[in-house]
């Protein structure tokens, strides 16, 4: 392979993998520290995907359009939270898995309402459309690199938050003994509502930043969901650091797999978790059980 090609798809996977990473972070929170098996996270995707083409649309800015969605997702967030979801902390899975199949039911009708069933786009802000030259004849687009940099600067505000503050630390107390943190005199109520609000509002955000360099189209979420479980197995469920070493894995294979074994690249991403648990059943970063 062409050096020049070769970095272009190594830049590609990174790209997509970050991506994925936001998605699946926010995922494996609301799951590690609440318990809660959300399928309704990749609607959260979409519903950002399309916030940011209706908000580009009226604002005619991408920026102005995130500003004004990423309140509106987390505050979606908190209030599902505390009208469903505070409601199953205590009762088996199946209730989640019904709750959150609902879910996706009624976001995907609320979506052909408003927004209809053709497929949609949004223009890359026109400070980041340039390309930089890599070659003669190849070059990388700017806005590719700035998502990027973007998720990148979330990743590390997110490690700071959760292992540097002591937010963080009321959090992965939480996690592990709920009632302990509630005997200190903690709201485990609030703290629950704005981790759910904060795995929604990451889920979100993704979506938002990816729009203009994918189309926004109905169940675009159901894709991202499903990729984003198998980020979240093979790093180690409740891991962020196994989340993010799992996402750049499946973004290159992925990538690289459509690449180089176009007819075999629906299922690369699933070799490689089988891989994976083949050698560590736990994922990468995951407990031994």
């Amino acid at each position: 392979m062409d050096p020049a090609i070769f970095l272009i798809q190594v830049l590609n996977g990174v790209q997509y993998g970050l991506l994925l990473f936001l998605v699946a972070s926010g995922l494996t929170l609301i799951f590690g520290i609440m318990g809660i098996i959300n399928l309704a996270h990749g609607s959260f995707y979409m519903i950002g995907a399309y916030l940011a083409y209706a908000l580009t649309s009226l604002s005619g800015s991408l920026l102005l359009a995130v500003l004004a969605a990423v309140p509106l997702t987390l505050i979606l967030g908190f209030l599902l939270e505390r009208l469903f979801f505070s409601y199953l902390y205590n009762r088996d899975h199946l209730y989640q898995v019904l709750l959150t199949y609902g879910l996706i039911l009624i976001f995907e009708e609320l979506r052909s309402i408003l927004a209809g069933n053709d497929v949609h786009s949004v223009t890359v802000p026109s400070q980041l459309s340039a390309s930089i030259p890599l070659t003669d004849t190849l070059s990388y687009p700017v806005y590719r690199l700035f998502l990027s940099a973007v998720c990148l600067a979330i990743a590390a505000g997110m490690y700071l938050l959760i292992q540097r503050t002591r937010l963080g630390m009321i959090i992965r107390a939480g996690a592990y003994n709920p009632e302990m943190v509630r005997s200190l005199g903690i709201d485990i109520r609030l703290l629950y509502s704005g981790v759910f609000a904060l795995g929604v509002g990451l889920a979100a955000f993704a979506g938002m930043i990816a729009a203009p360099v994918s189309s926004i189209s109905p169940g675009m979420g159901d894709s991202v969901l499903i990729t984003s479980f198998v980020v979240v197995v093979i790093g180690g469920i409740g891991s962020v650091k196994g989340t993010m070493a799992a996402a750049l894995l499946v973004g290159l294979a992925d990538t690289f797999g459509q690449v180089l074994l176009p007819q075999a690249a629906g299922m690369i991403v699933y070799l490689l978790m089988a891989l994976v648990l083949l050698w560590r059943r736990e994922g990468l970063f995951g407990k031994t059980v």
